[in-house]
C-alpha cells in the first residue's frame, strides 16, 4: 500500500445522506440517528460530508480543546504513532511517565500521589469508585478499624459516567433504570445543600463524589463554599473526596482545574475530555500516599489506557495551551460571552465559568433551537428542554463567538415558531 495513502483511499466519499442509510444499518442505535456525517476540521470549524460549514460551540462536547485538526498535536501524535504506537501493561514508555509527572505538577499534588491512566472520562470515575470501594473499611477494604464504610454520596444531577459503577453514581433515573440493580450504596443528595451533605456524611461513608460544575444538568456550579465544606467533612469522617473533573478540568474554565479557587486538597480528582485534545485519554489522579495506595497490583487494570500515542497527544494539548497563554484566553472570551448571553431577548439566566457555559430559555425550546443553529451552522446542545450549553474549542475568538451572539435572536425565534 502505498505510503502517502489517505482515509480516502480506503473509506470513499459519500453524500451525508448516504452515509446516514448506511449508519441506521449498521450502528446501534444509542445515539439515536445523527444529524450530520462530519468529514473535515479546521480550528472551531467543522465540515459535514455535503460541504457544508458549521462553527463547533461544542467541541466534542468539552474534548476538542484546541479546536480540530490542531498543526501541533496532530505533528506529535503522528510522530510518536511512527515510533510506538502501543505497548501492553507489562512495560511503559516515556511519555506515559512524563505525562504522569505532569498532571501531577498541573494538579499541585503532594508528595505520595499517583496517576492511573484511562481512555475516558467514565473509566477513569469508575476506577474511582472501586478506589472508594477501597475505603469501605470491610475485609477486603483499606480503612482500618471502625464502622464498614458502605456509603458513597453523590449529589442530584450528578453526571458520572454509564459504565456500572459510575453509573451508580450519576443521578438521573432513565439512565440507571434499565440497567437496575446498580451497584448498591450510592445515595444522592440533594445538589448544593451543605446542610444535607453535613447530615450525609458521618463514618459510615466511603467517598463522597462531586462535580465542581454539573455539566449535563444544565452547567449548574456548587455554590462558593461548598467545596470546602466537603472537604472538612470528609476529612473528619475519614471518607474520600472525589472530585470529578472531567468536563470541567484541563483549562475549561480558564484553570487548570475548575477546583483550584476552592483551596482544597482532595483525596482524587479525575480528567478526560479535553485531556488528549481529541484524541481519548483519561486520568485518575490521587493525592498522597495513603489513597494512592488503596489500589494495589491487580486490582485494576486497562489494556490501553496511557498508551504512548495517548500520553503523546495529553503532552502535546498541555504544552500548547501553556505556551500560548490559552487560559488567559479563556476567560476573557468566556466573560465576553455571558455578559452578551445575559443581553439577549428570552434569555432568562447564564450560567458557568471560562468557556464552559449553560443558558436558560423561558420557553421548553432548547432542542429545537439545537436544530436551528445547526440549519444556520452552529453546533450547539441542549442538556435540558429550557437549557443550552456551550463548550466551544478554548481557540475560539472574540469575532467567532459575536457571529453565533448575533444570529441567537433568530434561532431562538425559529425554535419558538417551530412549536
Amino acid at each position: 500500500m502505498a505510503a502517502e495513502a489517505t482515509v480516502t483511499t480506503i473509506v470513499p466519499t459519500s453524500s451525508g445522506s448516504e452515509w446516514l442509510a448506511r449508519y441506521s444499518s449498521s450502528l446501534m442505535g444509542v445515539f439515536g440517528t445523527p444529524q450530520r456525517v462530519l468529514v473535515r476540521g479546521a480550528g472551531c470549524l467543522v465540515w459535514d460530508a455535503d460541504g457544508k460549514e458549521y462553527l463547533d460551540l461544542l467541541g466534542g462536547i468539552a474534548v476538542n480543546a484546541l479546536g480540530h485538526a490542531h498543526p501541533f498535536v496532530t505533528s506529535v501524535i503522528s510522530s510518536q504513532l511512527a515510533t510506538l504506537g502501543h505497548v501492553s501493561n507489562f512495560f511503559t514508555s516515556p511519555t506515559q511517565i512524563a505525562l504522569a509527572e505532569k498532571l501531577l505538577e498541573l494538579s499541585k499534588a503532594p508528595a505520595g500521589s499517583k496517576v492511573f491512566f484511562t481512555n475516558s472520562g467514565t473509566e477513569a470515575n469508575e476506577a474511582a469508585f472501586k478506589l472508594a470501594r477501597r475505603n469501605s473499611g470491610s475485609p477486603a477494604g483499606g480503612a482500618e478499624g471502625g464502622k464498614p464504610r458502605t456509603r458513597i454520596i453523590a449529589l442530584e444531577g450528578a453526571f458520572h459516567g454509564r459504565t456500572m459503577g459510575a453509573l451508580a453514581l450519576t443521578a438521573k433515573e432513565a439512565y440507571r433504570t434499565p440497567f437496575e440493580p446498580v451497584p448498591g450504596g450510592v445515595e444522592h443528595i440533594p445538589f448544593g445543600d451543605i446542610e444535607a451533605l453535613r447530615n450525609a456524611v458521618d463514618d459510615t461513608v466511603a467517598a463522597v463524589f462531586l462535580e465542581p460544575i454539573q455539566g449535563e444538568a444544565g452547567v449548574r456550579p456548587l455554590p462558593a463554599g461548598y467545596l470546602k465544606a466537603a472537604r472538612e467533612f470528609t476529612a473528619e469522617a475519614g471518607a474520600l473526596l472525589i472530585l470529578d473533573e472531567v468536563q470541567t478540568g484541563i483549562a475549561r474554565t480558564g484553570k487548570w482545574l475548575a477546583s483550584e479557587d476552592a483551596g482544597i486538597v482532595p483525596d482524587a480528582i479525575t480528567l478526560a475530555k479535553g485531556l488528549g485534545g481529541g484524541f481519548p485519554i483519561g486520568a485518575l489522579v490521587t493525592f498522597g500516599e495513603k489513597t494512592s495506595s488503596l489500589l494495589s497490583a491487580g486490582q485494576h487494570g486497562t489494556t490501553f489506557g496511557g498508551n504512548p500515542v495517548a500520553t503523546a497527544a495529553a503532552l502535546a494539548t498541555l504544552h500548547a495551551i501553556e505556551s500560548q497563554q490559552v487560559m488567559d484566553h479563556v476567560r476573557v472570551v468566556g466573560e465576553h460571552v455571558r455578559q452578551a448571553l445575559a443581553a439577549v431577548d428570552g434569555v432568562t439566566e447564564v450560567r458557568g465559568e471560562g468557556l464552559l457555559i449553560g443558558f436558560d430559555l423561558d420557553a421548553d425550546v432548547a432542542p429545537a433551537a439545537v436544530t436551528a443553529a445547526l440549519d444556520a451552522g452552529f453546533i450547539i446542545n441542549s442538556p435540558g428542554p429550557r437549557t443550552i450549553r456551550l463548550a466551544p474549542p478554548l481557540i475560539l475568538t472574540t469575532e467567532q463567538a459575536d457571529r453565533f451572539l448575533a444570529a441567537l435572536p433568530a434561532i431562538l425565534q425559529t425554535a419558538k415558531d417551530a412549536q
